[in-house]
């Protein structure tokens, strides 16, 4: 590249970047890129800043359905767009796709990165998926991807899968990289400790998560007289709407049948502490948790769905159960805590391929050769346009 391409990462939460594309940015910044982050900023403002990023606070709420409210984010993001020229955006889940891409053809941003980080809590179940507010997002995503002739980047071929048979996008215009990776470093294996065993389930407080699963396999386990301590840890997510309320929390854990310890920036210590790490959710899209629990080398008990299944190989780092049966679920923990030798062998092919596919830099040099692709054919079309 002959100038400081700009590069901006639209993403609905500073705590989402912080956890999920920190280690991207970083690699951006290293390669050269004037990196800019838009996002709502509540925790880590200070932080993004430090890094040396240049940090837009903006006012985009995940659940918010005020029209005015949405018309003037998207009016906020193309003053945004306008004002920061970059040369290419990445944008970061669905509110992001979709009115980032709005902002992107008005302001005529050169090159259109959209990621699925999952498709959401309107693909997580058939239900949903036939409802009105489905086909208005299906429509409205083949709408603003088509515009603006973004390239689709996917974590799972099970969701690439899905858009293109719905005819959200083209097959030539999607890419598949395996999350946002892992750092091995921080992340890695320490012995599992003595005493009570732990079961740790690291996530959002979200139905859709499989908590209430896990909450129902605790009670089974317990009341079959299994000695271990069932664990929750992660914020809760007022903004989504399969949140689980804190009344509800509280009362499991005033049963003793779960503690909670809610959000935790230690992660690499409290798997350090487990015993297995468990993620009975209904759909993901590359799950973190479940690489950062295969390079602290735990075995996982997840379910076999979309994204957990492209991280968990049944019977080799972890087991795959049905979704949304608690009974099957306790069963396998049960199996495994008595089990380890089995446990051993998953602990250790878990960080194997921790280190082998997912690290961080790996999957940053993925992306970064990308944007330097679609730079350069970008570039190529410009000059082509010019001297026609």
């Amino acid at each position: 590249m002959t100038e400081c391409q700009r590069l901006l990462f639209l993403i609905t939460e500073d705590w989402y970047f912080w956890s999920h594309r920190l280690d991207l940015a970083r690699a951006a910044r290293d390669a050269g890129f004037d990196v800019t982050i838009a996002t709502r900023v509540t925790d880590h403002g200070g932080q993004i800043q430090g890094e040396g990023f240049r940090l837009v606070p903006i006012s985009l709420f995940r659940r918010s359905r005020n029209i005015l409210r949405e018309l003037g984010a998207i009016m906020e993001l193309i003053h945004v767009y306008r004002r920061i020229q970059p040369h290419l955006v990445h944008h970061v889940a669905m509110k992001p796709i979709l009115y980032g891409s709005v902002a992107a053809w008005v302001a005529r941003v050169p090159v259109v990165i959209n990621a699925f980080a999952g498709l959401g809590y309107l693909f997580a179940n058939s239900e949903r998926q036939r409802g009105g507010l489905h086909w208005v997002l299906v429509t409205a995503l083949r709408w603003v991807i088509g515009r603006t002739g973004a390239t689709v980047l996917f974590q799972n071929e099970a969701d690439r899968d899905e858009l293109v048979q719905a005819g959200v996008v083209p097959p030539s215009c999607t890419r598949i990289i395996a999350g946002s990776g892992v750092d091995t470093t921080t992340f890695s294996v320490k012995p599992c400790p003595p005493g009570t065993p732990l079961v740790v389930m690291p996530s959002r407080m979200l139905w859709d998560k499989g908590v209430g699963e896990f909450v129902q396999a605790a009670r089974n386990l317990k009341g079959q007289g299994v000695d271990a301590r069932f664990v929750l840890v992660g914020r809760c997510d007022d903004d989504n709407p399969a949140a689980i309320r804190r009344e509800q929390l509280a009362q499991w854990v005033g049963e003793g049948t779960v503690e909670w310890w809610g959000h935790r920036d230690d992660m690499a210590a409290v798997y350090e502490g487990s015993t297995l790490v468990v993620l009975p959710s209904y759909r993901e899209g590359f799950p973190k948790v479940l690489l950062e629990a295969a390079a602290c080398g735990r075995a996982i008990v997840a379910t076999d769905v979309p994204g957990c299944r492209d991280v968990v190989q049944d019977g080799i780092n972890g087991v795959l159960v049905p979704p949304r049966d608690p009974s099957a679920l306790a069963g396998v923990i049960a199996n495994l805590l008595l089990d380890r030798c089995t446990r051993e062998m998953m602990e250790l092919k878990g960080r194997e391929m921790a280190v082998a596919k997912w690290a961080a830099p790996g999957i940053s040099e993925q992306v970064l050769g990308m944007y330097h692709e679609l730079l350069k054919a970008s570039s190529v079309m410009r000059h082509a346009h010019r001297y026609a």
